[in-house]
């Protein structure tokens, strides 16, 4: 599956009250691996950045000033990201700004053109009810490497995000395999084949403690799903 991380940085908070996109960053995820085929374009968004923001991106008017508009880069952008799935950080926020760039040229909204759209912001607080779930949050939670992320940077951000995402669906993985592909057949083949009916494993028995420290993370997944746990399901059907 090719899956595009986006990111935008942008002069403002309301795209509706005329706030535009100055700067645009995409990575390209195949299977789940940075492919290293990128977009990335600063805008000239035609007007000033709000003191706000321009603390958080820190991209001058000044600098963006020679800078190609939105409607000069929308086709290279389409087509870098047509037909894939999309993932972004509170994906309503860039989305709007897309949208509202996208309706200024009288073309349909983003969604038209991808195959879907993830929002990382909505997984994480799934994950992690109750927690900080910025960026900054799950670069810290997950040790991704954030260490060089002074300012707020569309490209960079996309590049936190992709590794944030795949340490967040790393029990997918199993579930990824292209069983069509030669690779995977290669993969199976090369496996070598061992006999174990001659080893006896011995059986561990738990301590009362160690069964006691089980069953509280049980009963925190349970809290955290809102009791809709595969076992709670089946002690239903036994009852």
């Amino acid at each position: 599956m090719r899956q595009i991380i986006l990111d935008t940085e942008t002069t403002g908070l309301s795209a509706a009250g005329g706030d535009r996109i100055l700067e645009i960053g995409c990575v390209e995820l195949q299977h789940r691996k940075l492919t290293g085929n990128h977009f990335h374009q600063y805008i000239n968004p035609e007007r000033d950045s709000h003191e706000d923001a321009l603390r958080v991106h820190g991209i001058t008017t000044e600098f963006l000033r020679d800078k190609p508009k939105f409607v000069q880069i929308v086709d290279a952008f389409l087509e870098y990201c047509s037909g894939a799935e999309i993932i972004i950080h509170n994906a309503s926020f860039d989305v709007g700004f897309l949208n509202k760039e996208l309706e200024r040229l009288g073309k349909p909204p983003l969604s038209h053109f991808v195959s879907g759209i993830v929002d990382t912001l909505a997984m994480a607080k799934e994950l992690f009810p109750g927690k900080r779930n910025s960026l900054d949050a799950l670069c810290d939670r997950l040790e991704v490497d954030n260490s060089g992320r002074t300012l707020h940077g569309a490209l960079l951000d996309a590049e936190l995000l992709a590794d944030v995402y795949i340490n967040m669906t790393r029990g997918q993985n199993a579930l990824m395999i292209d069983v069509g592909s030669e690779e995977s057949d290669v993969g199976v083949a090369a496996i070598p084949r061992m006999d174990l009916s001659g080893f006896v494993l011995p059986v561990l028995n738990i301590s009362e403690e160690e069964a006691t420290a089980h069953l509280d993370v049980l009963k925190q997944i349970d809290k955290s799903s809102g009791g809709k746990t595969i076992w709670r399901n089946l002690e239903k059907d036994v009852v």
